[in-house]
């Protein structure tokens, strides 16, 4: 059995304690949206006690403890300001309707399924943490890079989706501004490209080619389930004509040009 699977399963035990407490925590504030701010810094608190526990090479734990927390906690820090101040997401105040008297213990196995998935991409920090190699592997470094590279597009993308809707004339138009004149998504796109860089940094590692699940399954769950689809629908109906010529000409997820 690959050794690594003990700490795995470690990961969705803390996970599933973790989510258990947060869950208790936002019934009492009756505000579920919190879950949204919190799984990425699960993921981080996951990641930190592997790379603090690591018997490896201390420059690899010390380098992949800042990429995840650089990652983490502008993640977390950006969501949490954008819903400071408001109700509940809808979408989770839908869900609680839908499930009706059996609302409180439906949400609990909901933050539990969150859980469930913030473990699993703990995967690259758990193989990286395991790595014994004596120096940094070039492709690590490349990893780093592209981590860096992600953050900071991820970064430029929101912010200037933030700026736009803070203008009251933008309001019932599509964004076009920096990143998004060549992408629908390039939060998701650099998103998913962080992840990527971490699957890359994990690569050297013994069966660090499993870490490339993360990113494989993240692409599928912005292109295919929760992510573009959703969005799409969504922005289809408040903006309608204007998003309809913007997916016309816009490349759906990778930066890329216009068509004409």
């Amino acid at each position: 059995m690959p050794p690594f699977l003990i700490n795995f399963a470690e990961a969705f035990a803390m996970a599933f304690i973790m989510m258990t407490v947060l869950w208790a925590v936002t019934e009492w504030l009756k505000n579920s949206s919190l879950v949204d701010a919190a799984w990425s810094l699960c993921i981080l608190m996951l990641a930190l006690h592997f790379f603090a526990h690591s018997r490896g090479f201390f420059s690899r734990s010390l380098l992949g403890a800042a990429l995840v927390s650089v990652w983490a906690l502008r993640l977390s820090i950006f969501i949490f300001k954008r819903n400071h101040g408001k109700a509940e997401d809808p979408r989770y105040t839908a869900l609680r309707q839908s499930w009706g008297e059996k609302q409180k213990i439906r949400m609990l196995q909901f933050f539990w399924a969150q859980g469930a998935a913030a473990a699993f991409f703990t995967l690259p920090f758990i193989l990286a943490s395991a790595n014994t190699a004596q120096s940094l592997h070039g492709t690590e470094w490349a990893g780093a890079l592209i981590i860096l590279l992600a953050v900071a597009g991820e970064t430029s993308a929101d912010l200037s989706l933030e700026k736009f809707k803070s203008n009251p004339v933008h309001r019932g138009k599509t964004c076009r501004a920096g990143l998004w004149n060549y992408s629908r998504h390039p939060n998701y796109f650099f998103e998913w490209l962080a992840w990527c860089g971490f699957a890359l940094f994990a690569s050297t590692a013994p069966w660090g080619w499993m870490a490339f699940f993360c990113p494989a399954l993240m692409l599928h769950f912005l292109l295919n389930v929760t992510g573009i689809p959703k969005t799409e629908e969504q922005s289809l109906k408040s903006r309608g004509d204007d998003y309809r010529e913007y997916q016309r000409t816009t490349s759906k997820f990778v930066p890329w040009f216009k068509k004409s």
